[in-house]
């Protein structure tokens, strides 16, 4: 399965998130059984507008955009296929 980075900007508050969040995974297991939602880094910038870049496995990123309209309360700034992790560990200096 494909990774993907979707990164979002939210149209409500840090507040409100949770409930964004978990009506996310229900959209998710509801309607799109193909994807997982692996995990989301949430950022707050210095307007206090709520971004968040979310990992998913999906076969295609048509449907982690369709998963997204869905969910809407959000812009989708980008869709991105991950071509691969590295750690600090991944580059020894001796």
């Amino acid at each position: 399965m494909t990774k993907f980075l979707i990164e979002r900007t939210f149209h409500v508050g840090e507040k409100d998130m949770p409930e964004v969040s978990r009506r996310s995974k229900k959209i998710a297991i509801d309607n799109y059984p193909e994807i997982t939602w692996e995990h989301s880094h949430v950022v707050i910038d210095d307007a206090g507008t709520v971004k968040t870049y979310c990992v998913y496995d999906a076969p295609t990123a048509d449907i982690v955009r369709a998963h997204a309209a869905e969910l809407g309360l959000h812009d989708v700034n980008g869709v991105f296929e991950i071509a691969g992790d590295v750690t600090p560990d991944d580059f020894p200096l001796d």
